[in-house]
């Protein structure tokens, strides 16, 4: 290639990575599953089925 070939190219800086996007997922889910075991304790909690 030429040099002002190669100055034509470009690059996926704009986009967002696989690897960002499995953290953002992995993020969400982590919260959602937190939210369900704080979920479940106050359930048990206020529902009379825990020896607290």
């Amino acid at each position: 290639m030429q040099k002002s070939e190669l100055i034509e190219i470009k690059g996926g800086a704009g986009s967002i990575s696989a690897t960002a996007l499995n953290a953002v997922i992995r993020a969400i889910s982590l919260s959602l599953e937190l939210g369900r075991i704080v979920g479940s304790a106050i359930r048990r909690k206020f529902g009379g089925k825990c020896s607290c």
